[in-house]
């Protein structure tokens, strides 16, 4: 995915923490919101959370989607999938449907791949050992 591309998927962004900005505590919001600064303390929202390339992040991340582009230390749980960019780092467990980690992005933690409950098919057992 090129850079271009990468920006406009992220035009419609509505709350930015920016670069050399600091912040501890709760964060909740709605729509797609981008840090670029440092933040410590929790995220929550059922959208998309970008967490640029300069951003260091010390949180518990409770989101849609998480867009990883800087450094996370932190557990997040992901309703549908977590992308990590090449200038990604993951330091945490993860839960989620989806993990996606480009050449050179990096992932050192435990993971849980949940599954919807409507996505869950009941398995015989029985019929498998046959």
């Amino acid at each position: 995915m090129g850079k271009k591309e990468n920006r406009r998927k992220h035009d419609d962004i509505t709350v930015i923490l920016g670069e050399g900005s600091k912040l501890t505590g709760k964060f909740e919001f709605e729509g797609v919101s981008r840090i670029d600064g440092d933040f410590n303390g929790e995220i929550e929202s059922s959208n998309t959370l970008v967490i640029g390339e300069s951003a260091k992040v010390k949180a518990t991340i409770k989101v849609g989607k998480l867009i990883l582009e800087g450094k996370v230390e932190g557990d997040i749980f992901a309703k549908t999938e977590i992308l990590i960019h090449p200038s990604g780092k993951l330091y945490g467990n993860i839960e989620t449907p989806a993990l996606i980690i480009e050449k050179g992005g990096v992932f050192e933690g435990n993971s849980k791949m949940s599954i919807k409950k409507d996505d869950k098919k009941d398995i015989d057992l029985k019929k498998l050992k046959k």
